[in-house]
């Protein structure tokens, strides 16, 4: 079969690689129909994992149809179109009993190694490093989903793929942060990021009812697909005080919830280029410290790995602040999110700005990093 692989070099090419089989019981093979670029991929990108190996498949995020599954599987037959979650989940241990599946204790394939970097084994993730705990990724012709009960959900046939596609992560990611910050009815929410996550997350906090959201991004493309598709309004922070500005929109206060969701924000600070790793710029996370109202929450989207220096911890404790993190979803919304696909309440398929057969993968890598074009996600179709 065909796969977008790293060969290093910070490279990816296409290559012939053997059709993944099943290996338990609970396996099913999938036939990929589309599968998404993600924010989490900048990072190996630029080649900043070290555990990353040449060959490794790359895609956190894809859809297809069952082609073949194991004795053990029960909610899924072959010809199934199915999405299939960026984590993987066993749904038996304790964390996934407590609707945990992203902190899931048995699905890592390098618990070891992971342990190391982090004090605590890993959920498994497609697209990432074996040595990291993941699984061979979606940008590919077939790929093995483990746990596919769990794993995987069947898609209601009046979801189209380009819609349903965004259920694996980003969806699920952005109604996962408005749960984390207890977005009510009437709250002000402030996101950082206009990317499909950003814009997403958006969307479900006026799904909960909050008054008014602002994103904030600098790209103005992206600011006018969030205010038209998700009813947000557009800050550009290159054109305003974003701290006074959301002051002004939020009665003086500051926001309820502050929810950044950018994958690689650019350096403005000394601290941000010196104070840190590359990549691990808290420059967006500060600063929704600082604006966030007293008593509300911050909510923190992946996108900044290893340690952060500079992070006001005097603004959390002074203004009595929740901070919450996460860096992948759990499955427990995805059917709830299907069904609001299925009548039309969140529409995705905007976020496909790109869509190229998967030989062209590697140009739509490039886009999607570089922004180009107008570029928010890259679908591969092989």
């Amino acid at each position: 079969m065909r796969a977008l692989c790293w060969v290093g070099a910070d490279q990816l090419a296409v290559r012939e690689m053997p059709d993944p089989e099943l290996r338990n019981e609970r396996d099913i093979i999938v036939r990929v129909r589309r599968s998404a670029t993600c924010g989490a991929d900048l990072p190996l990108l630029a080649g900043r994992d070290p555990l990353l190996r040449d060959g490794d498949v790359l895609g956190a995020e894809f859809l297809g149809e069952v082609v073949e599954a194991g004795p053990g599987v029960r909610r899924h037959r072959s010809g199934d179109r199915v999405v299939v979650a960026a984590g993987v989940a066993c749904g038996g241990c304790w964390y996934c009993r407590a609707g945990l599946h992203a902190c899931c204790d048995n699905c890592s394939t390098e618990p070891a190694s992971v342990d190391e970097g982090w004090g605590r084994s890993d959920a498994g993730c497609f697209g990432r490093p074996r040595a990291a705990g993941g699984f061979a990724g979606g940008h590919a012709e077939y790929v093995r989903v483990p746990y596919a009960d769990v794993t995987a959900v069947r898609v209601p046939d009046v979801v189209g793929d380009d819609r349903a596609l965004f259920a694996a992560d980003a969806a699920p990611t952005g109604w996962l942060a408005v749960e984390l910050g207890a977005v009510r009815p009437g709250d002000v929410v402030a996101v950082w990021g206009a990317g499909a996550v950003g814009q997403l997350t958006a969307r479900a906090a006026t799904l909960r009812g909050c008054a008014r959201v602002v994103v904030v991004d600098r790209h103005e493309e992206r600011l006018r697909m969030a205010e038209r598709h998700a009813g947000a309004e557009p800050l550009n922070y290159r054109r305003a005080d974003v701290s006074a500005e959301l002051r002004d929109r939020s009665g003086g206060r500051g926001p309820d919830v502050c929810v950044v969701a950018v994958g690689e924000p650019p350096a403005r600070s000394v601290v941000d280029r010196f104070g840190a790793r590359a990549g691990d710029r808290p420059d967006a996370l500060r600063e929704a410290a600082y604006a966030c109202r007293k008593g509300g929450a911050v909510v923190v989207l992946g996108g900044t790995d290893g340690f952060v220096d500079a992070f006001p911890l005097g603004a959390v404790t002074d203004k009595r602040l929740t901070v919450r993190g996460v860096r992948r979803p759990d499955l427990r919304d995805v059917p709830m999110l299907l069904d609001r696909m299925a009548r039309d309440e969140l529409r995705t398929e905007h976020l496909a700005t790109h869509r190229l057969p998967l030989e062209e993968a590697p140009r739509g890598y490039a886009l999607f990093r570089d922004r180009a074009d107008g570029c928010v996600r890259a679908v591969f179709s092989p």
